[in-house]
């Protein structure tokens, strides 16, 4: 664990990528303390104001707080995040597993069920979902959850594939310990480091698909304080108000990136040979 960490601390855009989300998960956290307004609060007679003194990041056309909305967002963000990814990671991780251990029609089944989603573009396939399913937060996650699933699918089978015939596997084998057992003990632990940097990975692909999905109106309702709902409701006040929708715009740029720095940072620290073969 510490050569891990020495080797991830050396990594600058890393470290810059790690402090930058903790900054948005207290924000997250700590959204109705540090918020100077509240989000849902409209003001007639502020509408569309400047960045000035009072509001840093200006109103929008209703007068709200853009600050205090894009704050708020964060909670939205990451909470989707969290529980979509936490969809994909068990079901993918679960699928993946069954392939490359038990391999056989069990493999060919899932190898093939994988394929077909991998078929469709993510964001057209998470429209889909959304349209059977119908628009509210709990379907958004579901949706980006489903879509991101065959990611970790692919990657748990090709690791299970890597691992499973190793000698401490058959050894387990040998003395009669079952399948569930051996995935649990064995075969799980030795994929993680994969996994975990899907994971980070996955975190800024599901704040980034929200946020399209929120933009199209197929996400959280009109005036929940998303940072799709507000790129949508600035992209018609460019040209007299920037600020609503440029801010909300650079909060979930600079998450999305800092997540992506943040997975390969974990990578190179994980697994350096990944880096050097790359260099």
């Amino acid at each position: 664990m510490g050569e891990i960490w020495y080797r991830f601390r050396k990594n600058k855009l890393a470290l810059f990528g790690f402090s930058v989300l903790l900054v948005f998960i207290i924000l997250a956290l700590a959204a109705p303390i540090i918020a100077p307004y509240d989000p849902f609060q409209m003001s007639t007679g502020e509408t569309l104001q400047s960045p000035n003194s009072a509001h840093i990041f200006g109103t929008d056309q209703f007068g709200r707080d853009i600050l205090s909305r894009i704050i708020h967002g964060t909670r939205i963000s990451f909470k989707v995040g969290i529980i979509s990814v936490g969809i994909s990671l068990v079901v993918g991780v679960a699928m993946g597993i069954c392939a490359g251990y038990f391999g056989g029609w069990i493999d060919i089944i899932i190898s093939r069920i994988i394929d077909i989603m991998f078929s469709f573009p993510d964001i057209f396939l998470a429209l889909v979902i959304m349209a059977i399913l119908g628009t509210s937060l709990t379907n958004v996650m579901i949706a980006i959850g489903i879509v991101y699933t065959p990611i970790f699918a692919r990657i748990a089978r090709g690791s299970t594939l890597t691992v499973k015939d190793n000698a401490y596997i058959e050894a387990a084998r040998s003395i009669g310990v079952g399948d569930l057992m051996t995935i649990i003990r064995h075969i799980l632990p030795n994929i993680l480091a994969p996994l975990i940097v899907q994971i980070t990975l996955s975190f800024g692909f599901a704040i980034r698909s929200e946020a399209a999905l929120s933009f199209l109106g197929l996400g959280v309702e009109p005036d929940v304080p998303s940072w799709g709902i507000m790129l949508n409701e600035g992209k018609d006040w460019m040209e007299l108000a920037w600020w609503v929708s440029v801010f909300p715009g650079l909060a979930a740029t600079l998450a999305i990136l800092s997540f992506n720095v943040l997975g390969d940072g974990l990578r190179d620290a994980l697994d350096p040979k990944l880096k050097n073969e790359s260099e």
